[in-house]
């Protein structure tokens, strides 16, 4: 009898668990939709076709990859040109710092805000963290690829990173793009396996 209940426990545990699972590839595979149609839809846009956007290319879903940080916040951070990968710059200045569990490992990385940004209404709220792993230039961009977050994600000292939305600087896909360069600060030693791999033309 006591076998049969911690079986039937066992079963109740795998369903919510599979079921779990379910709904995350759901969420990211609406994330990506969306991020598929944005490319048809804005006027500065690399990917202007169909097909193009087609060969966009992702990850599995991974929960693992989405993790939570601490946030610790940057007091009176200087502003600073942070370089292109066009040879312009664009100024930034350093928020906060977040460290957070990856694979087993303690890992830290910078958010930035970007000032151009900040003076715009619909994104005086925005964060940006640009990164690069171990994936760089092989099985993702070599140039790093980047979360966008928000001011009002951070919650009691703490931030959901979900690399399953990390995605390629318009860079990835033509010349002609000021895409930030990801600073030595924000090189991570390992692998991120998730969210947008590198483009095949």
């Amino acid at each position: 009898m006591f076998t049969r209940f911690l079986f039937t426990i066992a079963c109740l545990w795998w369903a919510g668990s599979v079921s779990a699972q379910t709904a995350f590839a759901d969420q990211i595979a609406r994330h990506r939709d969306t991020y598929r149609k944005d490319f048809l839809t804005s006027t500065s846009s690399p990917l202007q076709s169909k097909e193009a956007v087609d060969k966009l290319s992702f990850y599995a879903p991974d929960s693992t990859y989405r993790v939570v940080a601490d946030v610790q916040r940057i007091e009176k951070a200087e502003p600073f040109d942070m370089p292109t990968y066009s040879g312009k710059t664009q100024p930034y200045v350093a928020y906060a710092t977040v460290s957070f569990a990856l694979r087993g490992q303690l890992q830290q990385l910078t958010i930035y805000r970007s000032l151009n940004l900040q003076r715009m209404p619909e994104y005086r709220d925005y964060l940006f963290l640009p990164f690069k792993d171990a994936t760089s230039g092989k099985e993702t961009y070599g140039g790093g690829r980047y979360l966008d977050l928000r001011l009002g994600e951070i919650q009691n000292g703490k931030l959901t990173l979900d690399f399953n939305k990390a995605y390629n600087p318009y860079c990835a896909y033509a010349d002609g793009y000021s895409c930030p360069i990801p600073p030595k600060s924000n090189v991570l030693p390992v692998a991120v396996a998730a969210g947008e791999r590198v483009y095949e033309h």
